[in-house]
């Protein structure tokens, strides 16, 4: 019997257009549901906009216009990029929507009547100059565990740790920059402690008899959260917030983490609304009923595991919904090495993409390297030109096309019968066949795609060994036959491929007339001889590294258009300051900083300069470049001990200065506006001495 499968995918942060890192995650669920629908398998794909919370309050407001406005207008954003990238999801939701209020409202009455629901007074940070309470993300500062800079109120983006805004060092509100002070409010919890002995049985591996299939170094790191003491969480925000207000609680309004993952229940009602179906089905249905297995599986990016393994799953259980039967986590996707960049011009939105470079090309080279684990995701142009030219053209269409070009032409475009020595490739095609679905349903993209190039270069070898195009001006029926080898194989490779490249699936059944479209199923059943083939249809063309070319100089554009946009936004719209700044200097070329090597430095000697109020002198080293003696007028600002073991910016071909105190082989980088209020721009301590910065 066929099982039901719900599957989601993250959704989309509404506060501005998606990127290449939501494609990688919406073609990896794309894959996953195209695939278990060829299993036969009964499946539907919801999906929706979070549109609620403070980065969608403060981008509203700096652009001088309602949430309403923003999130319809990024809706219609995501809608056109997802569909470009043939994301074929079953519907795009919102979070902003009726069912959405009504399935958190449900929820937290299901926690109440539980006594799952605790009111107690909690100190706030409070904005004097912005007459409000800060919720989180209206807050910036240190985090108080690994001590990095600009972070947000609620998580620390390097180390992954959730905290309170109060916990951070120095805050300070995103809206004004004012020093916000502690204020009394009542707040809404959810005590995390109570669902512990759910939560253990909810991670138990099936190793151990459970039922939830999560990554082991996911399952891990959730169980040491919960090994550690799991923390009250609070679900409530104070007016002005966007979002849906908590009922009985006037001015009081749901954390947008309670009531975002809810929209994929709000997505699945309204499907079931527009088509006839039961929500019951999906959401209310246990493991184990009669008419099939209900599974629920999330895909999300491991930056909000915290939300999906610990809060989810217990909200749900506690309210009678269908818990997760699966959470996939991927990595963050790279380009070129590198977190993506927007000076770099790396940091690539979809519908820009979509101007320049086929989709298909990209949702198989994210395919053909994704697998079921976590690691971050690099998107290397060169090897992505290589790739796809190398597979996709060089040996999946190649086949196709030597085979049903040539019968076609030359044969009346009719198949023969499998020739005996054909046999055996064929055979060995299906074989490899049959581990494809599991593959799939383990998210195991990257290896089932390396076996359909597998059977794509073995048959070619076969055909390149027999040479049709030889043996036809001596036995037509026998170069046919080979032929007809490479034809069989083209289907067995096009069904592994039609989860990736869905037109390339259409194009197959097309090209070969057949009765139902591919399946895993049907995909190794023998083509009668005498068919009649269809018109070939181009597959694939080649991929040309000038298209990528054009694809990072458009992004690069599409930055500076953001920049000139928030510039204007900015004067019309955003916080004033009360100092001055020196004015940019005339602008040039890129070329300019090609004379001008900066390179990391760790200061690792610094002392007083006798007789200099301002001077400290500083050995500074620069790895396998030697260590470089530096007089920098700082002394205003650190005393020698706060500068040992810094990582900082060295202007490292700056011509040597001779002063009175000795010579000086170099500058490192800082801002300031007077002598005692120098800031040294700080790095990384996992940046290497000597690395070059670019």
């Amino acid at each position: 019997m066929a099982n039901k499968v719900l599957v989601t995918a993250a959704l989309t942060y509404a506060n501005g257009p998606a990127h290449l890192g939501h494609v990688l995650e919406a073609i990896q669920t794309d894959v996953y549901v195209r695939a278990r629908r060829m299993m036969g398998d009964e499946v539907i794909f919801m999906w929706a906009d979070d549109t609620h919370g403070t980065p969608i309050q403060i981008r509203a407001l700096r652009e001088g216009i309602d949430p309403e406005q923003l999130i319809a207008r990024v809706y219609d954003e995501h809608v056109k990029a997802y569909n470009g990238f043939q994301i074929g999801y079953d519907i795009f939701y919102t979070t902003h929507s009726e069912e959405n209020r009504k399935h958190a409202a449900a929820i937290f009455e299901a926690l109440r009547e539980r006594g799952d629901i605790e009111v107690r007074d909690v100190e706030q940070l409070y904005s004097e100059v912005d007459q409000m309470f800060l919720p989180d993300r209206m807050v910036q500062g240190t985090c108080p565990v690994c001590k990095t800079p600009d972070q947000d109120g609620d998580s620390c983006e390097r180390c992954g740790s959730t905290y309170r805004p109060t916990e951070l060092i120095e805050p300070r509100s995103v809206i004004s920059g004012d020093t916000p002070v502690l204020r009394t409010s009542e707040h809404l919890f959810v005590p995390l402690a109570r669902h512990e002995a759910f939560l253990r049985e909810w991670l138990t591996p099936a190793s151990e008899g459970g039922a939830t299939i999560l990554q082991d170094s996911v399952r891990n790191f959730v169980l040491s959260w919960v090994d550690g003491g799991l923390r009250d969480w609070d679900i409530s925000r104070e007016a002005p917030y966007f979002g849906i207000e908590i009922p009985g609680f006037p001015g009081k309004y749901f954390y947008v983490w309670f009531d975002a993952p809810i929209g994929y229940i709000a997505a699945t009602e309204k499907w079931c609304e527009l088509n006839g179906k039961n929500l019951d089905d999906w959401w209310k249905a246990p493991p184990g009923r009669e008419d099939g297995q209900t599974e629920i599986v999330h895909v999300i990016g491991k930056d909000i595991v915290y939300f999906h393994c610990l809060f989810w799953p217990a909200m749900l259980n506690a309210a009678g919904y269908t818990v997760p039967s699966r959470v996939q986590v991927h990595g963050w996707l790279k380009v070129n090495g590198e977190k993506m960049s927007k000076r770099r011009g790396t940091f690539i939105l979809a519908n820009t993409y979509l101007e320049h470079v086929d989709p298909a090309y990209l949702r198989y080279y994210l395919a053909a390297r994704l697998s079921s684990n976590q690691d971050d995701f690099d998107l290397a142009m060169d090897d992505f030109v290589l790739r796809v030219n190398a597979d996709l053209v060089g040996k999946a269409a190649n086949l196709a096309s030597r085979s049903i070009k040539f019968l076609n032409n030359k044969l009346g475009g009719t198949l023969g019968p499998i020739p005996e020595d054909g046999a055996a490739v064929l055979e060995g095609a299906r074989q490899k066949l049959l581990e494809v679905p599991d593959l799939y349903r383990n998210f195991d993209s990257a290896k089932a795609l390396r076996l359909a190039m597998e059977m794509a270069e073995a048959c070619d070898g076969y055909i390149n060994e027999h040479a049709p195009w030889k043996v036809i001006k001596t036995d037509p029926e026998r170069a046919r036959a080979i032929l007809t080898v490479g034809v069989q194989v083209s289907k067995l490779v096009g069904a592994v491929l039609k989860p990736v490249l869905p037109e390339w699936g259409e194009k197959i059944e097309r090209m070969l007339k057949l009765d139902q479209p591919l399946s895993f199923a049907n995909a190794a059943e023998p083509l009668p001889a005498g068919l009649e083939l269809g018109a070939y249809e181009t597959l694939a063309e080649r991929l040309q590294s000038a298209t990528l070319d054009a694809l990072i100089e458009a992004s690069k554009q599409d930055v500076a258009a953001d920049q000139a946009v928030g510039a204007t936004q900015s004067e019309d719209a955003g916080p004033s300051f009360d100092y001055e700044v020196a004015p940019l200097a005339e602008e040039v070329g890129i070329d300019a900083l090609e004379q001008i090597d900066l390179r990391v430095g760790k200061i690792v000697e610094c002392e007083q300069v006798p007789k200099a109020k301002k001077l400290l002198r500083l050995t500074v080293d620069l790895g396998p470049l030697g260590q470089r003696n530096v007089f920098s007028g700082i002394s205003q600002s650190y005393a020698p001990d706060q500068l040992l073991g810094k990582h900082v910016v060295m202007f490292a071909n700056l011509k040597p200065r001779t002063m009175r105190f000795g010579v000086s082989e170099g500058m490192i980088m800082a801002a300031g506006q007077s002598d005692d209020k120098v800031t040294v721009i700080e790095l990384d301590p996992r940046s290497l001495p000597g690395d070059k910065i670019s």
